[in-house]
């Protein structure tokens, strides 16, 4: 437990660091790292890492994205990496199955792109700011938290619900842990706390910006219900591969794929709500 409390307080910490210089390029060298981390435990738990031809372009394309996803080569950068892949799967055909590569592929734009997500909300929330002529770096400060935080606290909360009402199992066979009250608070507690985050936000730092509650409200529900189906769907391909956790770099905690995996799916789902509903006004 006492490792597990240490790993959670460093883990705190850089992420404080990362979020203070937000608005440098610390932000996109965090991402991209952490990016090339999961794709690595993700492809090592595939039995594809040692595949170095082809999985060390896809750790350089995972790194690189957070960056480049701000200029206009993002697309000319994605096609090469796909069109690299390829050639060294004809190169090397003897040696690499073709399977092999699909996957490479497809976990690589699956976690990279997702994770880079958490830069185009940081973008795109200073977009909105700049159109309103309400100046730069809190809004897209905001969608970032709500981000990460969409993810874990429907953990957290489903982990000590669960812990303290939990009866009836969620998924027994996948991740014997869940409960089906766990679940619910998680969603809950999500929903009501994203409600508490943007009135505090609305009171303190968006002088003059209205916010729909309801809306707010609704939205964090989702992020948790989106949120456990990454986990989920991450539980299942531990089974599948069998191993416990895929990685150990936080100890008591596993991996950066075990921490994020929710952030894969909760990310992208706040982009495309974001920019389909108006939550502020």
């Amino acid at each position: 437990m006492l490792t597990r409390i240490i790993s959670s307080a460093v883990g705190i910490v850089i992420a404080v660091v990362v979020l203070i210089l937000h608005d440098t390029f610390v932000l996109n060298l965090a991402i991209g790292a952490i990016s090339a981390i999961m794709l690595y435990e993700l492809l090592n738990a595939v039995k594809c890492f040692k595949i170095y031809i082809i999985s060390f372009p896809s750790m350089i394309y995972a790194l690189a994205l957070p960056f480049l996803v701000r200029t206009k080569y993002v697309f000319l950068a994605t096609f090469v990496y796909v069109i690299f892949v390829f050639m060294g799967n004809i190169w090397y055909h003897k040696h690499i199955k073709s399977v092999k590569a699909l996957v490479m592929i497809a976990c690589t734009l699956l976690i990279s792109n997702a994770m880079t997500t958490l830069v185009q909300l940081y973008d795109y929330g200073e977009l909105q700011m700049m159109l309103a002529e309400e100046g730069t770096g809190v809004l897209g400060l905001i969608y970032l938290i709500m981000g990460l935080c969409g993810a874990w606290i429907a953990d957290s909360a489903a982990y000590f619900v669960g812990t303290f009402l939990g009866k009836n199992k969620l998924c027994p066979e996948i991740s014997p842990k869940k409960t089906i009250e766990g679940f619910v608070g998680g969603i809950l507690v999500t929903g009501l706390l994203f409600v508490l985050i943007n009135f505090f936000c609305a009171k303190f730092l968006l002088d003059g910006i209205s916010v729909n509650y309801f809306a707010v409200c609704i939205l964090g529900m989702l992020l948790a219900v989106v949120g456990t189906i990454g986990d989920l769907s991450a539980s299942i391909l531990k089974r599948q591969c069998g191993i416990k956790d895929y990685g150990n770099i936080m100890p008591g905690h596993g991996g950066l794929m075990d921490r994020f995996d929710s952030v894969i799916f909760v990310a992208p789902f706040l982009y495309a709500f974001l920019t389909v509903f108006n939550i502020y006004k």
